[in-house]
């Protein structure tokens, strides 16, 4: 995330961080890294767990997108809840709660719970990235505060690529259950971290009535709608189904109530105006696309390497491990790129490059393993940060000083929708197009053709039975139909990402004296 890193009280350049500073800032540094691993760290593990909790594949997509959901609807709450619990109430009560929702994932028995859970976690997990960055901006020094964001952005780039990973490792060599139930001694830790290096605030609960409720209920009953609409649409037949026609109905509501809220609440939850400057507009939208494909693909590649390649959940995490590799040594120079790289250029290279590593995944067969995407993946590591990062330096500084925290929640929010987005574009797709392509593959095969004749009859010669070779015909069929869906599946992330690479030119250069804003 991009936040405007101002002190709320000046520090002179002579001050430096104690102990307690330091803990406080290990303490929110833990907490966002936790929270941004349990956004991932069910993606490898989650054939294994749908087939225990019985869900369908599509069904699945809710465990990853119930938490992007709820995630986009606390960001932007965040600042205000921390105004008025008080810094250290607020992040024990998220710590708490996360740990109570964790539980509860790891001991779901249905996908009704699961759910539940997950969105528990993304309410409360979300709610401890922006609070991290607030911690280093009011605890450490203008001069120590480089650190401290260093430190943030290591931790928000191995979140992500190290989910899939430590998911995977816990289900092949414990249980999926750990996945969630390793968060429990992660809070206990950084509870004891806030208890010594955060100071207690009174709270100030008359701001309770000063919310943006509308506002509020709008953004969950609008984003909880057309996440839902989205998702079983396909499934249930669109506004054939009785619950699609409400979920449309509660998401215009919803976002009615958004706007309304827009209109007359002294401060928005959501500062929707800002989207009307051309150069935020196109920083968000690039945003939303840069979403897509960042966790779009880091969901698709364990499905196809479990589906296709027989992968485990370990060996798919290993794979999706391989874009870190590339963000992490650039973290080392990004002051360098910084002050040498116009953002057009950083930008546009880093859409480009996400694109194109896109566009290499777009070119699978059945055969495929993990080997064909080590490529792609180390590009996608470049382009990330590329792009992510410049374009967070983008946010801060394409709106007023005051506007900072609603620009920096506004991006968010809408990079957490393009991941949204990508996962019920995924299950939409892997719908139809399994289905198009088994068609189109079957009418391609005539019955009454020799050499249809001669294969089938060839396997069923090789397997000892007729049934059994027509059934092996089947499941050929099926995998070359999923080969090709998630083709489509990676080329459409790819061509979207290339499309938007216009919207650079409405960006404006950084000064060359700016240091960095921190970046999620």
């Amino acid at each position: 995330m991009a936040t405007a890193a101002v002190s709320r009280t000046p520090a002179r350049a002579e001050q430096r961080a104690d102990l307690g500073a330091w803990l406080a800032v290990a303490a929110g540094t833990l907490g966002a890294l936790m929270a941004t691993l349990d956004i991932s760290i069910v993606n490898s593990a989650l054939p294994t767990i749908q087939g225990e909790i019985g869900a369908s594949g599509t069904e699945g997509t809710w465990i990853a997108t119930a938490y992007l959901v709820a995630e986009i609807v606390i960001i932007p709450m965040a600042a205000w809840l921390e105004r008025m619990l008080g810094l250290r109430t607020f992040l024990l009560i998220a710590a708490g709660l996360f740990t109570a929702f964790s539980v509860m994932c790891g001991v779901s028995t249905n996908l009704t719970m699961m759910i539940i859970g997950r969105v528990g976690q993304g309410f409360t997990g979300g709610a401890m990235i922006p609070t991290a960055q607030t911690i280093i901006a009011q605890r450490l020094p203008p001069q120590q505060q480089p650190i401290g964001i260093a430190a943030f952005g290591v931790t928000a780039i191995l979140g992500p690529v190290l989910g899939p990973l430590i998911g995977g490792w816990l289900t092949e060599n414990i249980s999926w259950h750990y996945a969630f139930f390793l968060n429990v001694p992660i809070c206990a830790i950084l509870v004891t971290l806030l208890l010594v290096g955060l100071p207690h605030e009174k709270a100030k609960l008359h701001l309770f009535g000063e919310a943006d409720w509308l506002g509020i209920a709008g953004l969950a009953l609008g984003l909880g709608g057309l996440t839902v609409f989205l998702e079983d649409g396909q499934r249930e037949q669109w506004f054939s189904s009785g619950l699609i026609q409400a979920m449309a109905l509660v998401s215009v509501t919803g976002f009615a109530l958004l706007f309304w809220g827009q209109a007359t609440a002294a401060r928005p939850i959501i500062k929707l105006k800002l989207l009307l400057d051309r150069q935020f507009g196109s920083v968000a939208l690039m945003g939303v696309v840069l979403g897509i494909v960042l966790y779009g693909t880091s969901y698709a590649i364990p499905q196809f390497l479990s589906a296709l390649a027989d992968y485990n959940a370990l060996q798919s995490g290993k794979v999706v491990l391989l874009s870190g590799i590339p963000s992490l040594f650039m973290m080392a120079i990004v002051p360098i790129l910084l002050r040498t790289l116009d953002i057009r250029i950083a930008v546009a290279a880093g859409l480009l490059i996400m694109g194109t590593s896109a566009l290499l995944d777009s070119n699978l067969t059945a055969a495929s393993a993990g080997g064909d995407f080590t490529v792609s993946q180390l590009l996608r590591g470049v382009g990330q940060i590329l792009g992510m990062l410049f374009l967070s330096q983008a946010v801060v500084r394409s709106v007023p000083r005051e506007d900072a925290g609603d620009a920096s929640g506004l991006f968010n929010a809408f990079r957490n929708l393009g991941g949204s987005f990508a996962l019920a574009g995924i299950s939409i797709l892997q719908d139809q197009r399994m289905w198009l392509h088994q068609r189109r593959i079957e009418e391609g095969l005539n019955a009454n053709s020799q050499a249809v004749q001669a294969y089938v009859g060839g396997l069923a010669h090789t397997v000892g039975d007729q049934t059994a070779g027509l059934r092996l015909v089947s499941q050929q069929i099926q995998a070359q139909a999923l080969t090709m869906t998630f083709n489509d599946i990676f080329w459409i992330m790819g061509v979207g990402t290339l499309a938007v690479l216009p919207l650079v030119l409405f960006l404006k250069p950084l000064p060359k004296t700016a240091g960095a804003a921190m970046v999620h």
